[in-house]
């Protein structure tokens, strides 16, 4: 079992946004959360990345108790995010928004791991020395994916990957994420 989510409940602003959610998501599963506008989908994946504090619950990675290990350690244990916003640093080139979970985890194979990244999207290759300002919404969306792929050796957590996206590049993103099963 890769990860295992025991009775989370997560409150915003005196808000009770997330109740007694519980998930099981074993090594090389595909899952998707399903539900309407505001139901709690991204504060989830924000609670597993750690960017919101839960109230109570139980979030075990890998043997880990996430609960314990701060935010930045997420991505050292191989947890990959793509937030539904991308965010993106909009002055840096393509590439380096890239690198950045890298060069924040110290990550001693970037160098490999970017290569396999341009084998896999080699679109995002293409564009590496743009700015992410100068890229379109969906190029930027690939640069948000090859980004979380940089540390998400093991976890991937894609918010809203295909909103707002043209279908052509929809189905582009469904063939990667088939290639990544199959890997």
């Amino acid at each position: 079992m890769t990860l295992l989510i025991r009775d989370l409940e997560v409150t915003i602003a005196a808000a009770q946004i997330l109740r007694g959610v519980s998930l099981d998501v074993s090594s090389h599963a595909m899952v998707g959360l399903i539900g309407r506008n505001g139901a709690g989908k991204t504060t989830f994946l924000r609670s597993v990345m750690g960017l919101i504090a839960i109230r109570a619950g139980e979030m075990i990675y890998e043997d880990v108790n996430l609960r314990r290990e701060p935010a930045y350690r997420r991505a050292n244990l191989g947890i990959g995010y793509m937030p539904e916003d991308r965010r993106l640093v909009p002055e840096l080139t393509a590439e380096e928004n890239v690198l950045l979970p890298a060069w924040a985890t110290s990550l001693s194979d970037s160098g490999e791991r970017l290569h396999w990244i341009y084998l896999l999207l080699p679109e995002v290759a293409a564009f590496a020395d743009r700015k992410a300002i100068e890229l379109s919404g969906g190029q930027q969306k690939l640069v948000a994916l090859a980004r979380a792929l940089m540390v998400g050796r093991s976890l991937l957590l894609l918010d809203e990957p295909f909103e707002g996206v043209a279908p052509v590049l929809a189905q582009r993103l469904v063939d990667v994420l088939v290639k990544l099963k199959e890997e």
